[in-house]
């Protein structure tokens, strides 16, 4: 008999090991909150958990950005260990699938693959790139890119690509307006909608006050 427990216990381990030095903005506790979150989520969907869970576990075990740009490698990694556990064929290929189509620039493609399980960790993840925590990983990420802070001379860019938006280099505070604000209204779910209107609204107040103490007026 498939023990569902015993699998996730091995995903768990396999992950925290995987990314034991891995950026903070993309370590374990992501991952952790991730988790958390498509688990909170799933309980008012209609899916399959493991495959849930198993995707929110996986979804940045091999991150693309943190190998050239290999788009290919996290579904594989996680595959083959998937299949090292003997996890069912049918639920490796609803992960792999849900890996390659959850981040922000394949959101610019044609959608070719498409679940209830991909909404529900595609919800998750994109809630941990809002409101504090979505600020502390932005700037953590920044400082990890040697990027600048806020350059008012280099202008915010509405019209990304998914080249340009993988080969930017722009600052930390233009990637709130090209992606980071977008979010909210990209939500698929009831309770992910609900949970990012407040970590919206957090994240204006803060550009508020950011661009007010840089100006000086306060």
């Amino acid at each position: 008999m498939f023990d569902t427990s015993f699998t996730i216990q091995k995903t768990v381990a396999f992950v925290k090991q995987t990314l034991q030095n891995a950026e903070s903005g993309h370590d374990w506790w992501h991952i952790l909150r991730v988790w958390n979150n498509a688990k909170l989520i799933a309980q008012t969907e209609q899916v399959d958990l493991l495959t849930v869970e198993l995707a929110a576990l996986l979804h940045d075990i091999a991150d693309s950005k943190f190998h050239n740009g290999d788009e290919e490698i996290g579904p594989k990694t996680a595959g083959e260990f998937l299949k090292s556990i003997e996890v069912d064929a049918v639920v490796i290929e609803q992960v792999q699938q849900i890996i390659r189509n959850l981040s922000f620039k394949s959101s610019f493609d044609k959608p070719v693959f498409t679940s209830e399980e991909l909404k529900v960790v595609q919800d998750a993840d994109r809630l941990d790139a809002i409101g504090a925590i979505g600020i502390a990983r932005a700037f953590t990420y920044g400082g990890f890119k040697n990027r600048e802070m806020y350059n008012p001379e280099i202008a915010l860019d509405f019209n990304l690509t998914k080249e340009t938006y993988k080969n930017s280099t722009a600052p930390t505070i233009n990637h709130f307006y090209e992606k980071l604000l977008l979010l909210k209204d990209l939500m698929n779910t009831e309770t992910a909608k609900t949970i990012a209107a407040q970590r919206h609204e957090f994240m204006e107040l803060y550009l508020e006050q950011f661009a007010a103490e840089w100006s000086g007026t306060k």
